[in-house]
């Protein structure tokens, strides 16, 4: 619906310059926005403010204007249409008359739009024809896209901050996917370089030993044998392994119920593979790119926007991790990711240019993401739990899982824009009741069940209604938060703000549960009203299950 609104405005624009109405000038994006306040229709524009110098009137005026010219797409006959020279197609005039009850205009040049009846119908039949593809769309094109996310080093259990940026990717993943693009969810496991070997110190707990923890004492039983104890990396190798396998991914399946569809090993994908050394020479390849300095061989990232240039091999011929994650980068590109995603802990925000940098010099000409997860405070009785791996007191998302469940876990999480640091309300989490968002939400789904389950045992659940008849405002509002849920999930397949969906989530069921207060649905004195009502009903259903689904999170059919 906003999209045929943006472009019957510029269409409109187009002709009234072709009519010598409106000057020629650039017409650059138009803004059709839902407004603040439900009193100024469904949609509104600011067109007329954006365009009223150009077009040498006051904004009231060109708003006016354009308010007419859109009502003329509703009313008006060809001819009329063309004494004003005017060329619109008389399906476009159809278009709008079932779409708009009204138009006005309201200073200082907004124009608002109100759905009709027939349209506010239609939304209830596309929903219930289109089921579990409603919101679907095809703005991805099936772009190839690489979504690299956690990628924890496999030397302990994953973190909150881990749980965060996790719960995140997931679900951006599965919006991509409902957007038409091709997502590859990517796990990348660091199994090489010096974390391997400071964990090998650790499970042998000598003078170097860096972590430590319960699972740090498991490692040492498991591992310490005569044959390994002088034998640091081998011993971390064969711990990181164990971690990866049996604390990791067992977390990531089991708990956080997230899928990868590739867990690449940096040892033995990228450094085995030779794909470092690959990178290197297409790197030395090119004119300009690469130099020695000080014996050390450099990349020159400032060409790229770079605050310095960065080392690729020290002095020594070891490789730095911009050297591995060239590799990396290249390993990406052979399998022709169009689009890559990297979600990162915000710690590593000065690397961004960097890996920017290098996959622009090997020659991606793609597009590369970055989302920087901020961190992540556990908050408990007013105090915050203190966390640190290296202490061995860390709270990690399992016992986070064990305590709240998943899905209030995934939902606190998703609530905040991964760029904003965020308290986890141990408390709220807790919280048993309609006070716990996450319960809000989903009994709301148990209840439109059990209303469907009451009208089955009535007879009533397969017989339609007369969508006409929904005429209470509350039936207007509820009717209205199911059109936007398309234009929801192309806008966060577009900005990836993901956090939009636990909010629409709680904003639907927010709009229900005021509807159930005042209209009654199963009214025995109106039996056509109610088969219109429950159309509705089962409509909301199908958008408050797939909003949750894409979430993660269950729908309950009963609470």
């Amino acid at each position: 619906m906003k999209m045929i609104l943006e472009q019957q405005i510029r269409s409109v624009l187009g002709e009234m310059q072709k009519a010598g109405t409106l000057p020629v000038f650039e017409v650059p994006e138009i803004r059709v926005e839902r407004p603040k306040e439900e009193q100024f229709g469904e949609y509104s524009s600011n067109v007329a403010l954006m365009f009223a110098k150009q077009a040498g009137k006051s904004p009231m005026e060109l708003a006016e204007t354009i308010r007419q010219q859109l009502l003329y797409l509703c009313h008006s006959e060809s001819s009329e249409a063309e004494s004003r020279n005017l060329e619109i197609p008389r399906q476009a005039r159809d278009d709008n008359e079932k779409l708009f009850e009204k138009i006005e205009v309201v200073k200082p040049g907004y124009i608002n739009f109100y759905l009709s009846q027939k349209a506010l119908g239609a939304v209830v039949r596309e929903v219930l024809a289109k089921k579990e593809r409603y919101g679907e769309s095809e703005i991805g094109n099936g772009i190839k896209v690489n979504n690299e996310f956690i990628s924890a080093n496999p030397t302990g259990p994953l973190h909150l901050g881990n749980g965060r940026g996790g719960f995140y990717a997931d679900v951006l993943s599965r919006v991509l996917r409902k957007a038409g693009f091709e997502v590859t969810n990517e796990y990348y496991i660091n199994d090489a370089g010096e974390q391997i070997l400071k964990l090998g110190h650790s499970v042998l707990k000598d003078s170097e030993a860096v972590y430590s923890g319960e699972y740090i004492d498991e490692l040492n039983k498991r591992l310490t044998t005569d044959d390994l104890k002088q034998k640091v990396k081998e011993v971390g190798e064969k711990a990181a392994g164990i971690v990866m396998e049996e604390m990791i991914k067992k977390t990531l399946q089991e708990k956080m119920q997230v899928s990868f569809d590739v867990f690449t090993s940096e040892k033995k994908d990228i450094e085995e593979n030779g794909y470092i050394n690959k990178a290197l020479e297409i790197l030395r390849a090119k004119e300009n790119l690469v130099y020695e300095n000080e014996g050390a061989l450099w990349l020159k990232t400032t060409l790229y926007g770079d605050d310095k240039d960065r080392v690729l091999l020290k002095q020594d011929g070891a490789k730095t991790y911009l050297a591995s994650d060239c590799g990396y980068i290249l390993y990406k590109m052979e399998r022709s990711f169009e689009r890559i995603i990297e979600v990162w802990g915000a710690d590593h925000h000065g690397y961004v240019a960097r890996f920017r940098a290098a996959a622009q010099a090997l020659g991606f000409t793609g597009k590369v993401d970055f989302i920087l997860v901020q961190l992540v405070k556990l908050v408990k009785d007013g105090e915050e739990v203190r966390m640190s791996k290296r202490a061995g007191n860390v709270i990690t998302i399992d016992k986070l899982i064990e305590k709240v469940g998943h899905d209030v876990a995934r939902f606190f999480f998703l609530l905040y824009a991964p760029e904003t640091q965020m308290n986890f309300d141990l408390g709220l989490a807790e919280e048993r009741s309609q006070k716990n968002p996450v319960f809000y939400v989903q009994y709301a789904h148990a209840r439109l069940s059990s209303i469907l389950r009451k009208a089955e045992e009535e007879g009533l659940a397969k017989t339609s209604g007369d969508l006409n008849l929904l005429v209470h405002p509350k039936e207007r509002e509820l009717i209205c938060e199911l059109l936007f849920f398309p234009e929801l999930m192309e806008t966060i397949a577009r900005d990836f703000t993901v956090h939009r969906l636990p909010q629409y989530a709680i904003r639907l069921a927010d709009k229900l549960h005021s509807f159930y207060a005042d209209c009654r649905v199963l009214n025995g004195e109106n039996k056509e009203l109610s088969l219109a009502r429950l159309e509705l009903i089962k409509a909301v259903k199908v958008v408050l299950a797939e909003t949750l689904d894409v979430m993660g999170i269950a729908a309950p059919e009963k609470m």
